[in-house]
């Protein structure tokens, strides 16, 4: 019997949502920093099973790991794999299906949580505090601005012009034709969007052509009353032009579920800033992707043992 070791399962759920009686399976519920811890506790395995992009594989991991022979992510893409070592090194890469609605609804949540001041709001409430010490921002008659309008950025359209909003899109790709397609305005350029927008919200996949994509000069075209939603991928946001926006109150807050570094390190200024509305990268976490996540990397190891690997993303 093979071993198969699941990395970050934070909740300890991953037993409870899969059959892996094919596996001798272990899930390791902490999250390894250093790559010699990491080492240490996988070396024996020959499967692992990775969340999204919680730890990363590069090439001197899989030089690090010679039992390995499955890698399965929850997903069907996942930047922090090096595919080409993978399969230098006789790795199978296999991903899973994921919904991308659960992204969506906590971006919205971060809108609403900051448009109307819940966590001060609740936290004076809870402790005694003044009675309503907050002005709220009205969605409706608003800009809604999407940077990006794929799977998720269309289910934010949608939803924006549900909550009478005016939504406005633009990304590198974005067509005309796509825009009108779904009853949204096309910026003419990325500085017209930041100068638009009430709610900003970044929905591109971070590839070289999207990292840094907003920028000190793209965040000082904001307004001072606007908000910056980032639910996508932190690299995408220049993250030193951001913390100095939010300090020095050039926006007036961000709701965030990424970070360039996960765990985010205690001491940085993410956690403490008082308009920063942020998420430990919950986005995708829900029940129904969980389960899907689990009973599909089941799937695929069933399939790998069997000889007929599913769902790869890159093999020999």
């Amino acid at each position: 019997m093979l071993r198969c070791a699941v990395l970050d399962d934070y909740q300890n759920v991953a037993l409870t949502m899969a059959d892996w009686s094919r596996v001798g399976m272990m899930s390791f519920c902490e999250h390894f920093d250093d790559q010699d811890a990491l080492v240490e506790a996988i070396g024996d395995y020959e499967i692992v099973v990775v969340m999204r992009e919680r730890t990363p594989f590069p090439r001197a991991l899989f030089e690090r790991l010679p039992k390995l022979r499955l890698l399965v992510t929850s997903g069907m893409r996942n930047a922090s794999v090096d595919l080409t070592a993978a399969a230098e090194h006789g790795v199978t890469v296999c991903g899973t299906a994921s919904s991308s609605v659960p992204p969506a609804e906590l971006a919205w949540a971060l809108i609403l949580g900051l448009a109307r001041h819940l966590v001060p709001e609740n936290t004076a409430l809870r402790a005694g505090g003044p009675w309503q010490s907050t002005v709220g921002t009205d969605l409706h008659g608003s800009v809604l601005g999407l940077l990006g309008l794929g799977k998720i950025g269309e289910q934010m359209a949608r939803i924006g012009q549900a909550f009478g909003m005016d939504v406005l899109a633009w990304s590198q790709n974005l067509t005309a034709e796509r825009a009108e397609g779904l009853g949204v305005r096309r910026a003419g350029s990325l500085g017209e969007l930041c100068a638009a927008s009430d709610f900003l919200s970044v929905h591109v996949v971070l590839s070289e052509r999207t990292r840094g994509l907003v920028g000190p000069a793209e965040l000082a075209l904001m307004k001072p009353s606007a908000y910056l939603v980032n639910t996508s991928r932190a690299a995408i946001v220049d993250q030193t032009a951001l913390v100095d926006a939010l300090r020095e109150r050039r926006i007036a807050g961000a709701g965030l579920d990424v970070f360039e570094t996960e765990p985010l390190p205690a001491d940085h200024p993410l956690r403490t800033l008082p308009n920063v509305l942020a998420t430990p990268h919950i986005g995708y976490v829900t029940r129904g992707n969980y389960h899907t996540y689990f009973r599909e990397a089941v799937e695929d190891i069933d399939a790998f043992l069997d000889g007929a690997p599913i769902r790869v993303l890159g093999t020999v």
